[in-house]
Protein backbone atom coordinates (compact mmCIF):
# COMPACT_ATOMS: atom_id res chain seq x y z
CA UNK A 1 0.00 0.00 0.00
CA UNK A 2 1.54 3.42 -0.88
CA UNK A 3 2.08 6.21 1.75
CA UNK A 4 -0.80 9.19 1.35
CA UNK A 5 0.09 11.89 0.39
CA UNK A 6 -1.61 15.85 1.21
CA UNK A 7 -0.95 18.30 -1.03
CA UNK A 8 -0.32 22.17 0.35
CA UNK A 9 -1.69 24.47 -2.97
CA UNK A 10 -3.49 27.88 -2.69
CA UNK A 11 -2.35 31.12 -4.58
CA UNK A 12 0.80 32.90 -3.44
CA UNK A 13 1.56 34.58 -0.77
CA UNK A 14 -0.89 32.61 1.41
CA UNK A 15 2.23 30.43 3.78
CA UNK A 16 1.71 27.08 2.21
CA UNK A 17 5.44 26.76 2.87
CA UNK A 18 5.35 28.62 6.08
CA UNK A 19 2.38 25.30 6.92
CA UNK A 20 5.15 22.73 5.34
CA UNK A 21 7.52 23.61 7.65
CA UNK A 22 5.94 24.16 10.71
CA UNK A 23 3.70 20.54 9.66
CA UNK A 24 7.44 18.97 9.36
CA UNK A 25 9.03 20.54 12.70
CA UNK A 26 12.01 21.45 10.29
CA UNK A 27 13.04 24.36 8.25
CA UNK A 28 12.83 22.45 4.96
CA UNK A 29 10.95 24.97 2.46
CA UNK A 30 12.51 28.88 2.16
CA UNK A 31 9.84 31.07 3.56
CA UNK A 32 10.21 34.79 1.73
CA UNK A 33 8.27 37.17 1.59
CA UNK A 34 8.67 37.39 -1.80
CA UNK A 35 5.98 35.71 -4.50
CA UNK A 36 6.59 32.62 -6.33
CA UNK A 37 9.55 31.45 -4.37
CA UNK A 38 8.40 27.89 -4.06
CA UNK A 39 8.65 26.02 -7.51
CA UNK A 40 9.61 22.53 -7.51
CA UNK A 41 7.12 20.15 -5.03
CA UNK A 42 8.83 19.37 -1.92
CA UNK A 43 7.92 16.45 0.14
CA UNK A 44 7.77 15.30 3.58
CA UNK A 45 7.04 12.10 5.40
CA UNK A 46 5.11 12.45 8.61
CA UNK A 47 3.72 10.04 11.50
CA UNK A 48 0.59 11.03 13.78
CA UNK A 49 -0.76 8.85 15.92
CA UNK A 50 -0.68 5.47 14.11
CA UNK A 51 -0.91 6.96 10.51
CA UNK A 52 1.39 7.57 8.09
CA UNK A 53 1.85 10.25 5.08
CA UNK A 54 3.34 12.83 3.04
CA UNK A 55 2.74 16.54 2.99
CA UNK A 56 3.38 17.99 -0.21
CA UNK A 57 4.37 22.00 -0.34
CA UNK A 58 3.43 23.33 -4.13
CA UNK A 59 4.28 26.49 -5.68
CA UNK A 60 1.59 29.37 -5.90
CA UNK A 61 -1.28 28.90 -8.53
CA UNK A 62 -1.85 32.18 -10.39
CA UNK A 63 2.21 33.23 -9.79
CA UNK A 64 3.61 35.47 -12.60
CA UNK A 65 6.97 34.22 -12.06
CA UNK A 66 10.11 36.68 -12.68
CA UNK A 67 12.02 34.24 -14.63
CA UNK A 68 8.38 33.42 -16.75
CA UNK A 69 8.89 29.56 -15.70
CA UNK A 70 5.08 29.77 -15.13
CA UNK A 71 4.20 27.04 -17.16
CA UNK A 72 6.55 24.72 -15.46
CA UNK A 73 4.96 25.76 -11.80
CA UNK A 74 1.93 25.11 -12.99
CA UNK A 75 3.06 21.49 -14.21
CA UNK A 76 4.90 21.23 -10.85
CA UNK A 77 1.47 22.15 -9.20
CA UNK A 78 -0.76 20.21 -11.16
CA UNK A 79 1.76 16.63 -10.71
CA UNK A 80 0.91 17.49 -6.99
CA UNK A 81 -2.77 17.69 -7.41
CA UNK A 82 -3.22 14.54 -9.28
CA UNK A 83 -0.68 12.63 -6.77
CA UNK A 84 -2.31 13.62 -3.65
CA UNK A 85 -4.62 11.39 -1.94
CA UNK A 86 -6.01 15.05 0.16
CA UNK A 87 -5.53 18.54 -0.93
CA UNK A 88 -4.88 21.01 1.45
CA UNK A 89 -6.52 24.41 0.43
CA UNK A 90 -4.20 27.58 2.32
CA UNK A 91 -6.01 31.05 2.36
CA UNK A 92 -4.51 33.88 4.29
CA UNK A 93 -7.14 35.48 7.11
CA UNK A 94 -5.61 38.75 6.85
CA UNK A 95 -6.27 39.18 3.03
CA UNK A 96 -9.72 38.09 2.90
CA UNK A 97 -11.56 36.53 0.04
CA UNK A 98 -9.70 37.74 -3.15
CA UNK A 99 -10.35 36.80 -6.82
CA UNK A 100 -7.26 34.03 -7.08
CA UNK A 101 -8.53 32.83 -3.96
CA UNK A 102 -12.11 32.05 -5.59
CA UNK A 103 -10.30 30.55 -8.62
CA UNK A 104 -8.57 28.21 -7.00
CA UNK A 105 -11.66 26.99 -5.42
CA UNK A 106 -12.90 26.67 -8.59
CA UNK A 107 -10.33 24.52 -9.98
CA UNK A 108 -10.74 22.10 -7.05
CA UNK A 109 -14.59 21.97 -7.00
CA UNK A 110 -13.94 20.00 -10.27
CA UNK A 111 -11.22 17.47 -8.23
CA UNK A 112 -12.94 14.32 -7.16
CA UNK A 113 -10.94 14.35 -3.44
CA UNK A 114 -10.95 15.24 -0.46
CA UNK A 115 -10.50 18.88 0.33
CA UNK A 116 -10.12 20.92 3.42
CA UNK A 117 -9.60 24.09 3.90
CA UNK A 118 -7.27 26.35 6.16
CA UNK A 119 -7.20 30.01 6.70
CA UNK A 120 -3.27 31.26 7.92
CA UNK A 121 -1.91 34.04 9.80
CA UNK A 122 -4.96 34.11 12.20
CA UNK A 123 -2.62 35.34 14.95
CA UNK A 124 -5.41 36.19 17.57
CA UNK A 125 -9.31 35.57 18.29
CA UNK A 126 -10.28 38.36 15.97
CA UNK A 127 -8.88 36.68 12.93
CA UNK A 128 -10.31 33.40 13.70
CA UNK A 129 -13.58 35.08 14.17
CA UNK A 130 -13.32 36.77 10.49
CA UNK A 131 -12.27 33.89 8.91
CA UNK A 132 -15.16 32.61 8.66
CA UNK A 133 -15.82 34.36 5.53
CA UNK A 134 -14.42 31.65 3.95
CA UNK A 135 -17.35 30.01 4.40
CA UNK A 136 -18.35 31.09 0.95
CA UNK A 137 -15.71 29.45 -0.90
CA UNK A 138 -17.71 26.44 -0.51
CA UNK A 139 -15.19 24.06 0.86
CA UNK A 140 -16.34 24.17 4.62
CA UNK A 141 -15.53 25.23 7.62
CA UNK A 142 -12.10 26.42 7.90
CA UNK A 143 -9.42 25.26 9.93
CA UNK A 144 -7.83 29.06 11.91
CA UNK A 145 -4.14 28.42 12.37
CA UNK A 146 -1.12 30.48 12.48
CA UNK A 147 2.43 28.51 11.41
CA UNK A 148 3.90 31.73 12.74
CA UNK A 149 2.93 31.61 16.36
CA UNK A 150 2.17 27.91 16.23
CA UNK A 151 -1.49 28.26 16.52
CA UNK A 152 -3.91 24.96 16.31
CA UNK A 153 -1.33 22.58 14.64
CA UNK A 154 -3.56 19.68 16.46
CA UNK A 155 -6.52 21.06 14.45
CA UNK A 156 -5.03 20.87 10.95
CA UNK A 157 -3.14 17.18 11.92
CA UNK A 158 -6.61 16.04 12.97
CA UNK A 159 -7.79 17.46 9.95
CA UNK A 160 -5.35 15.39 7.64
CA UNK A 161 -6.37 11.96 9.63
CA UNK A 162 -9.86 12.43 9.54
CA UNK A 163 -9.51 12.78 5.24
CA UNK A 164 -7.06 10.29 4.98
CA UNK A 165 -8.26 7.63 3.06
CA UNK A 166 -8.58 3.84 4.99
CA UNK A 167 -6.02 3.07 7.01
CA UNK A 168 -5.17 -0.38 5.38
CA UNK A 169 -1.99 -2.29 6.47
CA UNK A 170 0.67 0.25 6.69
CA UNK A 171 2.57 -0.07 9.81
CA UNK A 172 5.71 1.27 10.84
CA UNK A 173 7.98 -1.86 9.99
CA UNK A 174 5.95 -1.14 6.28
CA UNK A 175 7.64 2.02 5.37
CA UNK A 176 10.59 1.50 4.26
CA UNK A 177 13.66 3.86 5.70
CA UNK A 178 15.88 5.15 2.31
CA UNK A 179 19.31 3.22 2.44
CA UNK A 180 21.46 6.02 1.23
CA UNK A 181 21.21 9.73 0.56
CA UNK A 182 22.31 11.41 -2.20
CA UNK A 183 22.89 15.02 -2.08
CA UNK A 184 23.11 16.88 -5.90
CA UNK A 185 25.67 19.44 -5.97
CA UNK A 186 27.43 22.11 -8.04
CA UNK A 187 27.01 25.40 -8.97
CA UNK A 188 24.20 26.65 -11.53
CA UNK A 189 23.03 25.14 -14.65
CA UNK A 190 25.35 22.11 -14.83
CA UNK A 191 21.86 19.46 -15.10
CA UNK A 192 21.32 18.50 -11.31
CA UNK A 193 17.53 18.88 -11.85
CA UNK A 194 17.85 17.00 -15.28
CA UNK A 195 19.90 14.11 -13.61
CA UNK A 196 17.07 13.79 -10.99
CA UNK A 197 14.52 13.92 -13.77
CA UNK A 198 16.69 11.09 -15.45
CA UNK A 199 16.83 9.01 -12.50
CA UNK A 200 12.96 9.27 -11.32
CA UNK A 201 11.89 8.84 -15.28
CA UNK A 202 9.24 11.78 -14.40
CA UNK A 203 9.43 15.58 -14.27
CA UNK A 204 9.99 15.62 -11.15
CA UNK A 205 11.92 19.00 -10.88
CA UNK A 206 11.70 22.12 -13.36
CA UNK A 207 14.29 21.71 -16.24
CA UNK A 208 15.34 25.47 -17.77
CA UNK A 209 17.71 27.02 -19.04
CA UNK A 210 17.48 29.83 -16.34
CA UNK A 211 20.19 29.73 -14.33
CA UNK A 212 18.94 29.34 -10.52
CA UNK A 213 15.52 27.64 -11.91
CA UNK A 214 16.10 25.53 -8.07
CA UNK A 215 15.92 27.04 -4.92
CA UNK A 216 15.01 24.22 -2.06
CA UNK A 217 16.74 21.42 -1.64
CA UNK A 218 14.54 18.92 -3.07
CA UNK A 219 14.49 14.87 -1.69
CA UNK A 220 12.82 13.14 -4.00
CA UNK A 221 11.99 8.68 -3.20
CA UNK A 222 13.79 6.79 -5.76
CA UNK A 223 14.17 2.86 -5.95
CA UNK A 224 16.29 1.25 -7.86
CA UNK A 225 17.46 -2.36 -8.03
CA UNK A 226 14.68 -3.30 -5.13
CA UNK A 227 17.06 -0.83 -2.71
CA UNK A 228 15.17 2.86 -1.35
CA UNK A 229 17.13 5.93 -1.42
CA UNK A 230 16.52 9.56 -1.47
CA UNK A 231 18.19 11.82 -3.99
CA UNK A 232 18.34 15.65 -2.71
CA UNK A 233 18.78 18.56 -5.86
CA UNK A 234 20.01 20.79 -4.16
CA UNK A 235 20.08 25.23 -5.75
CA UNK A 236 22.80 25.77 -8.16
CA UNK A 237 25.46 27.81 -5.95
CA UNK A 238 26.87 30.91 -7.09
CA UNK A 239 30.23 33.42 -5.76
CA UNK A 240 29.28 35.17 -2.75
CA UNK A 241 29.58 38.70 -4.22
CA UNK A 242 26.41 37.99 -6.18
CA UNK A 243 24.30 36.84 -3.29
CA UNK A 244 22.31 39.75 -3.23
CA UNK A 245 18.76 38.25 -2.58
CA UNK A 246 17.28 36.18 0.83
CA UNK A 247 16.32 33.57 -1.42
CA UNK A 248 19.99 33.02 -2.75
CA UNK A 249 21.51 33.36 1.21
CA UNK A 250 18.84 30.31 1.72
CA UNK A 251 19.45 28.31 -1.25
CA UNK A 252 23.05 28.59 -0.27
CA UNK A 253 22.63 27.39 3.29
CA UNK A 254 20.31 24.76 2.48
CA UNK A 255 22.91 23.30 0.02
CA UNK A 256 25.38 23.67 3.04
CA UNK A 257 23.46 21.94 4.67
CA UNK A 258 22.20 19.54 2.51
CA UNK A 259 26.09 17.88 1.77
CA UNK A 260 26.08 17.79 6.09
CA UNK A 261 22.98 15.46 6.56
CA UNK A 262 23.92 13.50 3.11
CA UNK A 263 25.61 9.76 3.08
CA UNK A 264 27.03 10.46 -0.17
CA UNK A 265 27.63 13.77 -2.53
CA UNK A 266 27.55 13.90 -6.52
CA UNK A 267 29.76 16.84 -7.06
CA UNK A 268 28.54 17.88 -10.58
CA UNK A 269 30.82 19.68 -13.42
CA UNK A 270 29.88 20.93 -16.94
CA UNK A 271 32.25 19.89 -19.22
CA UNK A 272 31.99 22.91 -21.26
CA UNK A 273 32.79 25.14 -18.64
CA UNK A 274 35.91 25.75 -16.51
CA UNK A 275 36.56 25.01 -12.82
CA UNK A 276 35.61 27.98 -10.93
CA UNK A 277 36.05 29.55 -7.91
CA UNK A 278 32.43 28.08 -6.18
CA UNK A 279 33.53 24.86 -7.14
CA UNK A 280 36.48 24.82 -5.23
CA UNK A 281 34.53 26.14 -2.29
CA UNK A 282 31.95 23.26 -2.21
CA UNK A 283 34.58 20.95 -2.62
CA UNK A 284 36.33 22.36 0.34
CA UNK A 285 33.20 22.10 2.21
CA UNK A 286 32.66 18.35 1.19
CA UNK A 287 36.14 17.97 2.14
CA UNK A 288 35.57 19.69 5.63
CA UNK A 289 32.73 17.08 6.47
CA UNK A 290 34.33 13.74 5.89
CA UNK A 291 32.34 13.08 3.27
CA UNK A 292 32.27 10.34 0.51
CA UNK A 293 32.34 12.07 -3.25
CA UNK A 294 32.10 11.11 -6.69
CA UNK A 295 33.18 14.02 -8.92
CA UNK A 296 30.76 13.81 -11.76
CA UNK A 297 31.24 15.23 -15.33
CA UNK A 298 28.41 16.16 -16.84
CA UNK A 299 26.89 16.84 -20.26
CA UNK A 300 30.13 14.59 -21.91
CA UNK A 301 28.57 14.03 -25.15
CA UNK A 302 29.31 17.38 -25.95
CA UNK A 303 32.75 16.71 -26.07
CA UNK A 304 33.43 13.21 -25.47
CA UNK A 305 34.71 13.50 -29.44
CA UNK A 306 37.04 16.12 -28.76
CA UNK A 307 38.87 15.23 -25.18
CA UNK A 308 39.56 12.45 -23.81
CA UNK A 309 38.41 11.18 -20.68
CA UNK A 310 41.60 11.31 -19.07
CA UNK A 311 42.17 14.63 -19.23
CA UNK A 312 39.30 16.35 -18.16
CA UNK A 313 40.62 13.71 -14.98
CA UNK A 314 43.75 14.76 -14.41
CA UNK A 315 42.56 18.67 -14.43
CA UNK A 316 40.29 17.39 -11.71
CA UNK A 317 43.11 15.78 -10.00
CA UNK A 318 44.85 19.48 -10.21
CA UNK A 319 42.54 21.57 -8.97
CA UNK A 320 41.04 18.95 -6.24
CA UNK A 321 44.26 17.59 -4.77
CA UNK A 322 42.68 16.94 -1.35
CA UNK A 323 40.08 14.97 -3.36
CA UNK A 324 42.24 12.40 -5.11
CA UNK A 325 41.14 9.47 -3.67
CA UNK A 326 37.34 10.80 -4.98
CA UNK A 327 35.90 8.39 -7.95
CA UNK A 328 35.32 10.43 -11.51
CA UNK A 329 31.85 9.59 -13.70
CA UNK A 330 31.51 10.99 -16.83
CA UNK A 331 27.68 11.16 -17.29
CA UNK A 332 25.04 12.54 -19.62
CA UNK A 333 22.06 13.16 -17.29
CA UNK A 334 20.02 14.26 -20.08
CA UNK A 335 19.60 10.71 -21.51
CA UNK A 336 21.23 8.81 -18.90
CA UNK A 337 24.52 7.42 -20.07
CA UNK A 338 26.26 5.59 -17.56
CA UNK A 339 23.77 7.20 -14.85
CA UNK A 340 23.42 3.60 -13.47
CA UNK A 341 26.67 2.83 -13.09
CA UNK A 342 27.48 6.20 -11.43
CA UNK A 343 24.29 5.61 -8.80
CA UNK A 344 25.70 1.89 -7.81
CA UNK A 345 29.20 3.40 -6.94
CA UNK A 346 27.74 5.99 -5.14
CA UNK A 347 25.90 2.82 -2.99
CA UNK A 348 29.09 1.35 -2.63
CA UNK A 349 30.93 4.18 -1.56
CA UNK A 350 28.15 4.39 1.13
CA UNK A 351 28.96 0.68 2.76
CA UNK A 352 32.53 1.44 2.54
CA UNK A 353 31.16 4.56 5.23
CA UNK A 354 29.74 2.16 7.28
CA UNK A 355 32.62 -0.65 7.08
CA UNK A 356 34.07 -1.63 10.77
CA UNK A 357 37.36 -2.85 11.76
CA UNK A 358 38.71 -4.44 14.75
CA UNK A 359 41.50 -3.17 16.69
CA UNK A 360 43.44 -5.87 16.37
CA UNK A 361 43.67 -5.37 12.74
CA UNK A 362 44.13 -2.20 12.76
CA UNK A 363 46.98 -2.77 15.33
CA UNK A 364 49.23 -4.72 13.22
CA UNK A 365 48.86 -2.66 10.20
CA UNK A 366 50.06 0.31 12.13
CA UNK A 367 52.85 -1.56 13.61
CA UNK A 368 53.67 -2.73 10.20
CA UNK A 369 53.36 0.96 9.17
CA UNK A 370 56.07 1.86 12.23
CA UNK A 371 58.49 -0.69 11.62
CA UNK A 372 58.35 0.18 7.99
CA UNK A 373 58.65 4.07 8.22
CA UNK A 374 59.53 4.79 11.78
CA UNK A 375 58.44 8.53 13.20
CA UNK A 376 61.72 10.84 13.02
CA UNK A 377 62.96 11.96 16.14
CA UNK A 378 62.02 15.20 17.59
CA UNK A 379 64.03 16.39 20.91
CA UNK A 380 66.22 13.44 20.26
CA UNK A 381 63.64 11.15 21.35
CA UNK A 382 61.80 9.47 18.51
CA UNK A 383 57.20 9.56 19.47
CA UNK A 384 55.54 6.26 20.31
CA UNK A 385 52.31 5.38 19.13
CA UNK A 386 50.62 2.71 21.56
CA UNK A 387 47.74 1.27 20.02
CA UNK A 388 44.52 2.15 17.41
CA UNK A 389 41.24 1.61 17.50
CA UNK A 390 37.79 2.62 15.41
CA UNK A 391 35.63 4.70 17.01
CA UNK A 392 32.86 5.74 14.71
CA UNK A 393 31.30 5.63 11.03
CA UNK A 394 30.14 7.84 8.20
CA UNK A 395 33.36 9.16 8.40
CA UNK A 396 35.06 5.97 9.66
CA UNK A 397 37.02 7.90 12.10
CA UNK A 398 40.25 6.15 13.68
CA UNK A 399 42.36 7.56 17.16
CA UNK A 400 45.94 6.74 17.33
CA UNK A 401 47.00 7.02 21.02
CA UNK A 402 50.33 8.38 21.31
CA UNK A 403 52.72 9.91 23.58
CA UNK A 404 52.78 13.26 21.81
CA UNK A 405 50.34 14.29 19.09
CA UNK A 406 52.37 17.38 17.88
CA UNK A 407 55.89 15.34 17.85
CA UNK A 408 54.32 13.76 14.33
CA UNK A 409 54.62 16.00 11.42
CA UNK A 410 52.11 16.83 8.76
CA UNK A 411 54.18 14.06 6.46
CA UNK A 412 54.08 11.29 8.52
CA UNK A 413 49.89 11.41 9.40
CA UNK A 414 49.58 11.69 5.82
CA UNK A 415 52.00 8.13 5.61
CA UNK A 416 49.86 6.99 8.11
CA UNK A 417 46.43 8.15 6.68
CA UNK A 418 48.06 6.40 3.01
CA UNK A 419 48.43 3.08 4.53
CA UNK A 420 45.51 2.96 6.17
CA UNK A 421 43.71 3.76 3.06
CA UNK A 422 45.76 1.51 1.23
CA UNK A 423 45.06 -1.63 3.52
CA UNK A 424 41.81 -1.19 4.78
CA UNK A 425 38.26 -1.44 2.35
CA UNK A 426 38.10 2.54 2.68
CA UNK A 427 39.67 3.41 -0.59
CA UNK A 428 37.34 5.64 -1.92
CA UNK A 429 36.25 7.48 0.92
CA UNK A 430 37.80 10.59 3.61
CA UNK A 431 39.23 8.85 6.79
CA UNK A 432 39.27 10.65 9.97
CA UNK A 433 42.32 10.11 11.29
CA UNK A 434 42.84 11.53 14.88
CA UNK A 435 45.87 11.78 17.10
CA UNK A 436 45.38 11.87 20.87
CA UNK A 437 47.82 11.68 23.99
CA UNK A 438 47.08 8.34 25.53
CA UNK A 439 45.74 9.28 29.65
CA UNK A 440 46.29 6.50 32.49
CA UNK A 441 43.56 4.36 31.80
CA UNK A 442 45.16 3.64 28.46
CA UNK A 443 47.12 1.06 28.88
CA UNK A 444 45.31 -2.12 26.51
CA UNK A 445 46.20 -2.72 23.58
CA UNK A 446 49.58 -1.55 23.26
CA UNK A 447 51.53 -1.64 20.20
CA UNK A 448 55.01 -3.87 20.39
CA UNK A 449 56.94 -1.13 22.10
CA UNK A 450 60.37 -2.13 20.21
CA UNK A 451 58.67 -1.22 17.07
CA UNK A 452 58.41 2.49 18.29
CA UNK A 453 61.57 2.75 20.60
CA UNK A 454 65.13 3.26 18.82
CA UNK A 455 68.19 4.84 20.40
CA UNK A 456 69.36 8.21 20.12
CA UNK A 457 71.73 7.75 17.87
CA UNK A 458 70.02 6.49 15.17
CA UNK A 459 69.03 8.59 12.53
CA UNK A 460 65.28 9.47 11.95
CA UNK A 461 63.95 7.08 8.82
CA UNK A 462 62.04 8.90 5.78
CA UNK A 463 58.50 8.56 6.48
CA UNK A 464 57.21 8.66 3.13
CA UNK A 465 54.20 9.50 1.56
CA UNK A 466 51.33 7.34 -0.28
CA UNK A 467 50.74 10.52 -2.55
Amino acid sequence: MSIPQISIVGRPNVGKSSIFNWLAGRRLAIVDDMAGVTRDRMTFLLQEKDRYFEIVDTGGIGINDVDELDEEIEQQIELGIQGADVLMFVVDARDGITALDQTVARRLRNIQKPVFLVANKCDGQNWELQSSEFFTLGMGEPVACSAKNNRHKQAILQKILENLPPAGQLLEKDVERPEMKLAIVGRRNVGKSTLINTITESKRMIVSPVAGTTRDSVDVRIEIDGKSFVAIDTPGLRKGKSVRTDIDFYGTHRAHRTIRYADVILMMFDCGQRISKVDRKLCSYIESYYKPCILVVNKWDLMAEHMPTERWANYLRDNFGSLWNAPIAFITGKDGRNVKKMLNHAQMLYKQSLDRVSTPQLNKIIRSALDHHPPPIVKRRRPKIYYATQIGVQPPTIVLKCNDPAAFPKSYRKYLLGVLRDTLSFGEIPIRMVLEKRGGSDSKNQLDQQSVRVDDEKSPGNPGSSD
